[in-house]
């Protein structure tokens, strides 16, 4: 029974059949009095909370009556839109009721989670909350405008030098860092390059070695630290595994709810338009 009742197509049947009930409800003299507006408490009540909601406090009474006034200026604006048809062909005004009645569907997500729940999506989508490698390291830049022809006998003998004196050699200036601590495989891959990023894998610890090439010339580098790859334990991510374990919830909800409402309708596709639609999506009488 609890399994029937966290199912969203059995949420929406009831939202459904809930909303044409609230809806007579909310306008039971709306039908029988068209151009009669009611201002009542509850009404009233909304007003005076969307004011204390943004002011921090509450209206006065004048606020309020202005605030009154402005309602009922909407809504004798907003019924003589309806009966002129200015909402027709409004792709603002569409785009707003598309928008609300997608929202719906989010008020029947359950945003209660358990860790069971949390851990499954975690080994489902392992990959996604994988932690890249990470590396320190100290490297030294050479220009190949500066060196010309010299390069690679420059790079040799400082490879040399800074194996016997680990300050011997400075590199030729630049704006890159020369070093980066705990940098993940994507921030080093965004500064340097993602071929210089690919030799850090292979690269000894604690001595200098290359040459290395980035985007922007060579280097020579020395990595003090690797942390390898790992799998975070759940406690290290539950913020983000919760977030989108909600927001995969959400998605199928308002998915379930299309439809659940799509099936209400038959979709024609004329002959003399192209376009690709799934065969299920299109039912012919």
């Amino acid at each position: 029974m609890r399994h029937w009742l966290r199912e969203p197509l059995i949420h929406f049947f009831l939202l459904g059949a809930g909303l044409f009930l609230l809806f007579g409800w909310l306008n039971r003299g709306g039908f029988d009095a068209p151009d009669e507006i009611v201002v009542d408490s509850s009404q009233v009540a909304q007003l005076r909370s969307q004011f204390q909601r943004i002011w921090q406090r509450p209206p006065t009474e004048g606020e309020l009556a202005g605030l009154v006034q402005g309602w009922i200026r909407q809504e004798v604006l907003y019924r003589e839109g309806l009966a002129l048809g200015v909402d027709q062909d409004d792709p603002v005004t569409r785009r707003r009721i598309v928008q609300k009645m997608e929202f719906m569907s989010d008020a029947f997500v359950n945003e209660e989670v358990t860790d069971a729940e949390l851990q499954q999506w975690l080994d489902e989508n392992a990959a996604v909350y994988r932690v890249a490698p990470r590396h320190s390291f100290h490297q030294l830049y050479f220009d190949p405008q500066r060196h010309g022809a010299s390069l690679d006998e420059t790079l040799a003998e400082s490879l040399q030098a800074l194996k016997e004196n680990p300050t011997a050699v400075t590199g030729d200036p630049t704006l890159l860092p020369q070093s980066m601590a705990a940098a993940s495989t994507g921030e080093i891959s965004r500064t340097f390059g993602e071929q210089f990023t690919a030799a850090l894998a292979d690269a000894p610890l604690g001595i200098w070695t290359g040459p290395v090439q980035s985007g922007y010339g060579w280097h020579l580098l020395r990595i003090t630290e690797k942390e390898p790859a790992r799998q975070p334990a759940l406690e290290d991510v539950r913020a983000a595994v919760e977030r989108d374990l909600l927001a995969e919830r959400t998605r199928r909800a308002g998915q379930a709810y299309y439809e659940a409402l799509r099936g209400r309708y038959t979709v024609r596709v004329s002959e003399d338009v192209s376009i690709a639609l799934d065969a299920s999506m299109t039912r012919q009488r």
